[in-house]
């Protein structure tokens, strides 16, 4: 595969710049519509009109535009393939468009989907006792009224009496609006039988928010409208109808247009682009924390929990990983003995909010000493449910992608300490794992996803951005090889041949494709070293390493041969090196300096040796004393970090036609 040049990548991000982070940009327009609520919009008649055409016909224009071409309206993962959400979309829009007589060749197309072996997949890998609640509430209710307004919807029947029955248990254990399930039944009005609940007026108008909306749910305030002819739902769905003029709404308003910018700002980070968004990311911080000041703490109103969980754990952790002062509270709150209901209405319903827990692990990850006890119980209830949440899945006989996913993101999660990951590969995990990551957070049923035009975008970049760094490490890794064979560190005759290991230890600490000088020299320190210190150990006699030793005290190679000469002269190669590259870019000498820090290490090497072959056993002090020498971390670290420089930034590098890093000072 032909390697992106980094101009393609700059050009890329350029252009992601300025569609996803100029001042004028609007954060919904990062988050997919729905086309479930928008044909349920569709769906309301215009009673100025004598209910023979929609109240909100940009809303019935979307939905005869947005057909995709295998039938289905809907999102599709990060994959490009239809959720099982596009079920129940799919049966809204081709009711809408059969209410008001138009697009006939559309809902044959979607019936078609309805009834492809794609669509029955989804079906019959929902196992009887795993059909999630949104799923079980509102499919059989989709199903029923596309059969009432005549379309020929058939199915399994053994599939719907498994939905039937996982629907009617819901339905007798629930409250309309009770403290035990999250989201409540009411906030899915437009799907709820009216043979079980008879919902008046008095009793709607009773649970609106203050804009007038049911629990912010564009689908079910419609169909309260509709029911009741209420005022002040009218006002909220011309009022989204406004604000979403092309017609699209999504399956949640109004949004907290703080959390999508955190939640575009999570997906670009795990995606490896960070550096290519360090003033973005500042400037989306920065407001966010200004309004975290004012606001001391976030408001945890009970009707978002979830939302507003998600939002708090992406918080903290961006802004602590980011350097700002925020406190444990703000993600430990329902953890606390006084919100013991918060957490039972999780444990209920954790497959809800699985994403949230997810999350809100994370952010744990940051936790300072001395606030054990506030993060500790929110990282182990978290970790608790995540856990229950895999053995439920893995006791599955079918997973789908989604569930299969899930269960891969749990483990990968669980099971490695964020503290021993290295960013490159979590960077691939993210971008090759991505049937989910254009998901942001879990709405009424539906994912809040970003807009497939932004993340196909993202992807792109990222799949090119990782190929230029692999590019680079490759090229360096060569460098090495050829290196460590030129100056016989390969073919020594004993010991370990590590040139691989070196490189790999060191270019895993530093994550970013610059500071190739300073990863190639750390590199063919550590490759030294490793020669040196085997040939201490095993091979050189006590005269060859006191001659050695003396050596790299005088600095020159006079009775030195063999594997020492050979040692002595790599090593004087990188010391030269070293010394040249900082008197050209600094101005300053360090011969001498690197001279005596190797001399150090030798001389601690050679104690070693001492005490080995005359079988003495020094006191604890003294040999702790070598140690820290002997391990000689600080030799590779201490040189190589004179070549850093902050200042650096990945638009500094001009790859050469071997993609070789070229570093400006």
């Amino acid at each position: 595969m032909e390697l992106p040049h980094y101009s393609s990548i700059e050009a890329q991000v350029k252009s992601i710049k300025e569609a996803m982070f100029s001042s004028d940009i609007n954060p919904y327009s990062f988050v997919s519509p729905s086309a479930y609520d928008t044909a349920w919009l569709a769906m309301v008649p215009d009673h100025s009109h004598h209910n023979t055409k929609p109240m909100f016909t940009n809303c019935l224009y979307w939905v005869l535009s947005n057909q995709k071409q295998q039938g289905f309206w809907g999102e599709c993962d990060g994959h490009g393939m239809p959720t099982i959400e596009c079920l129940v979309a799919t049966l809204a829009c081709i009711v809408a468009l059969k209410k008001w007589n138009v697009g006939s060749p559309l809902i044959h197309k979607g019936l078609d989907y309805i009834h492809s072996n794609n669509a029955k997949k989804f079906l019959n890998e929902i196992n009887k006792d795993r059909c999630p609640r949104w799923l079980a509430i509102v499919f059989p209710t989709m199903v029923e009224l596309a059969q009432t307004v005549g379309l020929n919807v058939e199915l399994e029947e053994a599939i719907m009496s498994n939905i039937l029955y996982q629907r009617q248990r819901i339905l007798d254990t629930e409250q309309l609006v009770g403290k035990y399930h999250y989201p409540p039944l009411l906030s899915f009005l437009e799907a709820l039988p009216s043979s079980h609940y008879i919902v008046d007026e008095q009793h709607i108008t009773k649970h609106l928010s203050g804009d007038g909306s049911l629990f912010q749910s564009p689908s079910a305030t419609a169909f309260a409208f509709m029911a009741t002819g209420n005022t002040d739902c009218l006002t909220y769905l011309q009022s989204l109808a406004q604000t979403f003029a092309n017609g699209a709404v999504p399956t949640t308003y109004p949004m907290d247009e703080d959390l999508i910018k955190l939640s575009v700002l999570n997906h670009v980070q795990r995606l490896g682009l960070a550096e290519h968004f360090m003033l973005e990311t500042e400037q989306v911080l920065e407001q966010v924390y200004e309004n975290y000041k004012k606001q001391e703490s976030w408001a945890n109103p009970r009707n978002s929990i979830g939302v507003q969980l998600l939002k708090d754990s992406l918080a903290f952790r961006l802004l602590r990983m980011q350097g700002y002062n925020v406190l444990p509270r703000n993600i430990s709150w329902p953890f606390v003995s006084c919100e013991e209901e918060i957490r039972d209405l999780i444990k209920n319903d954790h497959d809800y909010f699985f994403s949230v827990m997810l999350n809100i692990y994370r952010a744990t990850d940051v936790m300072f000493y001395g606030e054990d006890y506030e993060l500790e119980e929110a990282r182990s209830f978290s970790r608790n449910l995540l856990e229950k949440s895999i053995s439920l899945e893995e006791a599955d006989e079918g997973l789908d992608h989604q569930t299969s996913f899930r269960k891969i993101l749990i483990g990968h999660e669980l099971s490695l300490p964020w503290t021993a990951r290295l960013d490159h590969l979590e960077h691939r995990f993210w971008i090759e794992e991505n049937y989910e990551n254009n998901a942001l957070w879990m709405g009424k049923a539906f994912f809040q996803r970003l807009s497939s035009h932004f993340n196909d975008k993202l992807i792109r970049l990222a799949k090119q951005n990782y190929e230029f760094r692999q590019s680079i490490y490759k090229h360096e890794l060569q460098e090495l090889s050829t290196w460590s064979k030129d100056w016989g560190l390969d073919n020594m005759g004993f010991g370990r041949e590590k040139t691989t290991y070196c490189y790999f230890a060191i270019a895993a600490s530093c994550s970013l494709p610059i500071n190739s000088d300073v990863r190639i020299m750390a590199a063919k320190s550590a490759i030294i070293i490793t020669v040196a210190d085997d040939f201490f150990d095993m091979e050189g006699s006590l005269s060859d390493l006191q001659s050695l030793t003396h050596a790299i005290k005088r600095w020159d190679d006079k009775s030195l041969c063999g594997p020492a000469r050979t040692i002595f002269h790599a090593l004087d190669n990188i010391v030269q090196d070293m010394a040249t590259k900082h008197l050209h870019r600094q101005g300053c000498d360090i011969t001498y300096e690197l001279r005596d820090l190797w001399y150090e290490t030798f001389e601690s090497w050679m104690t070693e040796a001492k005490w080995s072959r005359s079988e003495s056993v020094p006191s604890m002090d003294e040999y702790l004393k070598v140690g820290m020498t002997s391990i000689a971390t600080h030799t590779i670290v201490l040189p190589a970090s004179c070549f850093l420089n902050p200042s650096l930034r990945p638009s500094n590098l001009r790859p050469a036609n071997t993609m070789k890093p070229q570093n400006s000072s």
